[in-house]
């Protein structure tokens, strides 16, 4: 067996030494333990990830591991961190209180324990697992998009070149804002099981390349500047949209009298629902970003006639729909009536005038 089926154990026995060992911010999130006291977290993701790709890149430059191994045995890497994925669900799951009226294949798969710390609560699980998966997934694109360099050394396709540059953005993004997401449904709602576990270890790194995985070896289509013009335009619009709901209801939650962005006065239902700004937009208006961003993403590989780069955005349309609809039935349980005038007040789910 290819030695390239243990490299995800490395990677992820690498992170999670850096995310333990590096200097971090400590903060509280907005999730609370069975007393009432905010969950504190390290953040480090930022140093973690650049720690991460420069040592890559070290590894890489000495000559010990070809720039494109990982898109070469991309397949025994997958397999690899399928195994670690389901591996590491056994461990987290299993051990843990039952869930009462709960079945073993919805608890495997949902997860058991809410919001596991490790290490005297040094090591958040979930923070682990969103930083793992985003190195990997960092690593897997630098090495696919380097077979494609590799394979056209002299006419390499510039689409390859903006989707590397707008992925990487969305990754080192999100990790700058890690604070943010603490009060993200994920960190809030979600319980660790194979749908987080597994998802973090094979899913997020391998499937989210997907475009790169079935087009790194296709031809530069020589579309004109302006296309890819557009294609970042539509990146950075949909980023604006999820990045900015998120943004606003961060500081909300922190500070129910502050303006987002300094301009857009909050305004709530009760003091405790926002209607305003984005959240007037659409219930999810933050998950219309995310489409948008996806959808730019397959664009910029230039091949919108190959169905792999698609298989993205419709993952995103499959995970984010029902998300939407889980999230209004918790909301209503939470909210009641409080809800009900919400969803008259701002009527779209996700997509204003449409859905």
């Amino acid at each position: 067996m290819s030695l390239a089926f243990a490299w995800p154990a490395v990677i992820a026995g690498g992170v999670f030494a850096l995310h333990a060992l590096l200097p971090a911010r400590q903060v509280e999130g907005y999730v609370r333990d069975a007393g009432g006291v905010p969950l504190r977290y390290r953040l480090n993701g930022p140093l973690v990830f650049a720690v991460s790709v420069a040592a890559w890149a070290g590894i890489c430059g000495a000559g010990w591991l070809a720039w494109d191994a990982f898109y070469v045995h991309r397949w025994e890497m997958a397999v690899g961190a399928c195994a670690l994925g389901v591996l590491f669900t056994l461990a987290v799951v299993l051990p843990a209180s039952r869930v009462p009226g709960w079945s073993l294949g919805k608890e495997l798969y949902l997860g058991r324990v809410a919001q596991p710390q490790w290490l005297g609560g040094r090591m958040d699980a979930k923070m682990y697992l969103y930083l793992l998966g985003a190195v990997m997934l960092e690593l897997n694109l630098l090495s696919f998009g380097a077979h494609h360099f590799l394979v056209y050394p002299t006419d390499a396709s510039p689409g390859v070149v903006l989707h590397l540059a707008l992925f990487t953005f969305f990754l080192v993004e999100y990790l700058l804002f890690e604070r943010v997401h603490l009060y993200t449904y994920d960190f809030v709602a979600e319980r660790v099981g194979f749908k987080l576990g597994w998802g973090c270890f094979c899913f997020y790194p391998f499937f989210y390349a997907v475009g790169l995985w079935t087009t790194a070896e296709l031809p530069d289509p020589h579309w004109p500047a302006w296309a890819y013009a557009l294609i970042a335009i539509l990146f950075f619009g949909g980023w604006t949209l999820a990045r900015g709901a998120n943004l606003q209801k961060y500081w909300f939650k922190r500070d129910p009298s502050r303006k987002a962005f300094g301009v857009i006065a909050p305004e709530a239902l009760d003091g405790r629902v926002l209607v305003s700004g984005f959240w007037g937009l659409s219930r999810h208006i933050n998950y219309l970003g995310e489409l948008l961003m996806a959808t730019a993403l397959t664009l910029s590989l230039g091949h919108p006639e190959v169905l792999g780069p698609w298989l993205y955005p419709l993952y995103y349309v499959g995970l984010l729909v029902p998300r939407q609809l889980d999230d209004d039935r918790r909301c209503a349980e939470k909210y009641g009536q409080l809800w009900n005038a919400y969803r008259e007040r701002v009527r779209w789910r996700i997509v204003p005038f449409l859905y």
